[in-house]
């Protein structure tokens, strides 16, 4: 049996992240299956594995910093760099001045592992159960983070953690439901708080709680008994403690499968390959009737409810927050505001997505903004009724697109976009939901971002086990993709479509201009914080003070090769007049080149410059 932690430190924290992301990747189809409240739009599963993933990313970027660190350390410890400068962990030092570096800890705090787990969560969250999730995870925090300096905590700070957690989640809920995760996480807290022994005997008593408790939720919530099924957000957290015990232990709970009611059906979009529900048994999977329908003939939903499912970051004072919930939850329902210390998830269904929007601009800097509609079609805007099974596209296209301008025009082509905000990558899971998105048997799939290619390359090998055929044209620059797309046809062979698409992405050589946020070296020399840097194929070519200079010059270097197109997509902090200036320097002096312009939005860079 491999070595497992007998204290909650940092790298059993590491351990669970990775531990609960697996297994909430077998169960995530089970648990999508079973979603039926607050709305049976069967994507809970999914949303917990994306909020766990950004957890564990978190993690791994704490655990990947100090050992770049404790590198740095080992390396320049006691000596001056090049030309008077000393590194210290990947930043400059004053010239000439010596850094006493020191020796490196083994490994990170206790509290650095958490807080980063917590806040991955957060700002990872999707749903109403990942919202909760995020909470629950914060609340843990709270508790184990409390020692700065200590390295571990015991079995008493991990049963004061699991009840910080479920208290927290709770009050981030406006209006609690019995028969959810939250009832699932207080009979969790109760269990661990009554149990003696060590972290691994707590973490078993939390995950045997938790499973009674949700064994005994289709008794607490009408809509569950009805459709037969235990709630879905208790289920995934039932899948998060077995992890933990797995930690713990090194031995996975015994897998349960979910408790179904006897003559009832599975219920939620995406039960079996066809959207029909699924009556369920030791042995058999047989089809009852469309999505919507329980075995008894009511639907799985028996009153209509808000027609969109708004998300977003906010950052935010408390005092405003306060006030923030009344409005939201006065304008719909399923309102939970989980977060703190500035930076908070809000998460709501309302009828007015924009109301709900203009309420977090009121009360702070709201963004990464999602609307959902749920649609005429879904089980909670109808009530009962019959959904008609979507048939599968031929062949479609999937791109990770930097910015809302690029989103429409990669949409107009008939792509399924992805967005990436400028700072936040899409992990792979929102890459994988969008390959389901597209409905396709065939999919091209275009990561846009050199950074993104082995998260897109985990996507589509995820995605292949669900029966999609799925080509990676390993594009590197949004500019790229639109060449790509440009010359797409659905109607050729698959394997065509694909050579013809990589063969155009990579004839197309890109750039882009950005602003210097710290001084740095570069393969053009030293930069300073605010210069205006061209970089060409990745690498910094121009420095420069000024955009449109800066831009010319790097346009210039990339035609001197040679082109026929040029693609031109400005970022809003752009300056107006860059796009008519380039314009007018390509029909001077490259007669032959065409240029289009594109409006990209927040996209991060200034501009981005595309040769074909």
């Amino acid at each position: 049996m491999p070595q497992v932690p007998q204290r909650l430190d940092a790298s059993a924290v590491r351990a669970w992240c990775g531990l609960a992301l697996r297994a909430l990747g077998r169960a995530r189809e089970e648990i999508d299956a079973i979603n039926v409240y607050p709305v049976a739009d069967g994507d809970t599963g999914t949303n917990l594995y994306l909020t766990v993933e950004s957890a564990a990313a978190a993690v791994e970027a704490v655990f990947a910093g100090h050992a770049a660190l404790a590198d740095g350390r080992e390396a320049f410890d006691g000596q001056e760099a090049l030309d008077g400068y000393e590194v210290v962990a990947g930043h400059e030092a004053v010239p000439g001045q010596a850094v006493s570096l020191g020796r490196a800890p083994e490994g990170p705090a206790l509290a650095d592992a958490v807080h980063a787990m917590a806040h991955g969560a957060l700002i990872g969250a999707r749903g109403n159960s990942g919202t909760i999730l995020a909470q629950l995870l914060r609340g843990m925090a709270q508790v184990l983070a409390a020692d700065s300096d200590a390295t571990h905590t015991d079995e008493q700070g991990l049963r004061l953690a699991l009840r910080r957690a479920a208290d927290a989640a709770r009050q981030a809920v406006v209006h609690p439901v019995e028969g959810t995760v939250l009832t699932v996480a207080s009979a969790a807290a109760d269990a661990a708080s009554g149990t003696e022994g060590d972290c691994g005997a707590v973490a078993r008593a939390a995950y045997e709680g938790a499973r009674a408790a949700l064994a005994a939720t289709p008794g607490q919530l009408a809509v569950l008994e009805r459709a037969g099924v235990v709630d879905a957000g208790g289920r995934g957290l039932v899948a998060v403690l077995g992890a933990l015990v797995e930690t713990f232990t090194g031995e996975a709970p015994a897998a349960a499968a979910v408790p179904v009611l006897a003559g009832h059906a599975r219920v939620g979009a995406g039960s079996d390959a066809t959207g029909s529900h699924v009556r369920v048994d030791a042995t058999v999977t047989e089809p009852l009737g469309e999505v919507g329908e329980c075995a008894d003939g009511t639907s799985a939903a028996d009153e209509s409810g808000p027609a969109f499912e708004v998300i977003y970051l906010l950052e935010a004072e408390d005092a405003a927050v306060t006030r923030l919930r009344d409005r939201l939850d006065a304008l719909g329902d399923s309102l939970v505001v989980v977060g703190g210390d500035g930076l908070w998830n809000v998460h709501v269904h309302v009828d007015d997505a924009g109301a709900a929007v203009e309420a977090g601009v009121e009360a702070g800097r709201p963004y990464r903004i999602r609307i959902t509609h749920f649609g005429l079609d879904d089980a909670h805007t109808t009530g009962a009724g019959s959904r008609p099974v979507r048939e599968r596209a031929e062949r479609a296209v999937v791109a990770v697109v930097p910015g809302e301008g690029l989103a429409g025009l990669y949409t107009e082509a008939g792509a399924t976009t992805v967005l990436a905000r400028p700072g936040e990558p899409p992990a792979s899971g929102e890459l994988v939901e969008a390959v389901r998105r597209a409905h396709a048997r065939e999919v091209v799939l275009l990561p846009n971002d050199a950074e993104l290619r082995h998260t897109a390359a985990a996507a589509a090998e995820q995605a292949r086990t669900e029966g999609v055929r799925v080509a990676l044209i390993p594009t590197r620059s949004a500019v790229q993709g639109i060449a790509a797309l440009a010359v797409h046809e659905p109607g050729r062979r698959f394997d065509e479509d694909v050579v013809a698409m990589t063969s155009a992405a990579g004839a197309t050589r890109y750039a882009e201009v950005e602003v210097a946020e710290r001084q740095s070296w570069t393969m053009a020399g030293i930069c300073q914080a605010g210069d205006i840097l061209g970089l060409i194929e990745g690498d910094v070519a121009v420095i420069g003070s000024d955009i449109t200079a800066t831009a010319e010059a790097v346009l210039n270097r990339m035609l001197a090769a040679g082109g026929e197109m040029v693609t031109l997509v400005l970022g809003d902090e752009a300056p107006d007049t860059i796009a008519a200036h380039l314009e007018s320097r390509v029909r001077e002096s490259y007669l032959a080149v065409d240029t289009v312009v594109y409006r990209g939005g927040r996209q991060g860079a200034l501009l981005l410059i595309g040769v074909e």
